[in-house]
């Protein structure tokens, strides 16, 4: 065997060794689960003994599921460009004058993400209630004068999103200011010496280089906004605003462990997969996602 061809198995052997145990987990906690979630969809309880699609006809007429659809809509519409505007310009403007106050302005964007989940509904539901807030002049002036006035059904959807961006900004500033690293400083000094300054350096160098990790979060983006669960759970559970259905997966929620029936809880979750799925699909074939910078 010759050295080169022996360099090369050996090469493969590790990259299995590192791959095998994460290969393992996704088969294990992603891909069965996934499988017994779409075989559970073709099982319903009014016919247990053969496959078929009346979990699915029901979830579509039931009463629920076109305003969770909505609801989801809503919040992803809201949600998403200002999360991904919002990192991209924050992380533009931080690595303009990368030093000190740099470091610690990413450090204090990614403060908030350390409270996450319940922690962090309880906190926003303190610092949006006019009676409690430390922002209670401001809210004054708005016209908020108590809890009922700000945690409407119309504002839900607002008011998730402006949690899901506090908690969730830093870290993709952490990971697009890497990426921003990244860009070699021979080719931002060249085009400082052409004349191009801040706004054209970010929109026309900096922009296009990071172009897949921006891609990347909006893959990952959307997939959490379909997923929503946590936030409009626990602010209903407190302030009885919006219902214990305001979301897909909260639907599903209900449907498995407040009836039992867990096929039309297993058929949200499988709706919610391909259209994630496809979503994914989509961005990474219309952007060349996986394709090196020679190959583009």
């Amino acid at each position: 065997m010759s050295q080169t061809r022996r360099t090369t198995t050996r090469s493969s052997a590790i990259a299995w060794a590192f791959t095998a145990p994460y290969a393992l987990l996704l088969l294990a906690v992603g891909v069965v689960p996934a499988l017994y979630a779409i075989y559970g969809s073709f099982n319903s309880l009014k016919n247990p003994t053969s496959l078929s699609f009346d979990n699915y006809a029901a979830v579509v007429h039931d009463f629920r599921f076109l305003p969770a659809i909505g609801n989801v809509a809503l919040f992803t519409v809201i949600w998403i460009p200002v999360m991904v505007f919002g990192t991209i310009l924050l992380a533009l403007l931080l690595h303009e004058k990368v030093g000190r106050f740099s470091s610690a302005m990413r450090l204090v964007f990614f403060l908030p993400g350390a409270v996450t989940g319940s922690a962090a509904v309880l906190l926003w539901y303190f610092m949006l209630d006019p009676q409690v807030s430390p922002f209670a002049p401001s809210l004054h002036a708005l016209g908020l004068h108590t809890s009922n006035d700000v945690f409407t059904s119309s504002n839900l959807a607002p008011i998730f999103a402006l949690v899901a961006f506090i908690t969730g900004v830093g870290q993709w500033i952490v990971i697009m200011f890497g990426a921003l690293q990244g860009i070699p400083q021979e080719l931002l000094e060249s085009a400082r010496i052409d004349g191009a300054g801040p706004f054209r350096t970010a929109l026309l160098i900096k922009l296009p280089l990071i172009r897949k990790y921006v891609v990347y979060m909006l893959i990952l983006a959307f997939a959490a906004a379909l997923q929503i669960f946590a936030e409009p759970s626990l602010f209903y559970s407190i302030t009885k605003s919006g219902s214990s259905w305001w979301s897909l997966n909260q639907l599903g929620y209900t449907f498995a462990f407040a009836q039992g029936d867990f096929g039309q809880a297993a058929t949200v979750s499988v709706v919610l997969m391909v259209v994630s799925a496809a979503a994914a699909l989509f961005l990474v074939f219309k952007t060349d996602f996986f394709k090196n910078e020679e190959e583009s």
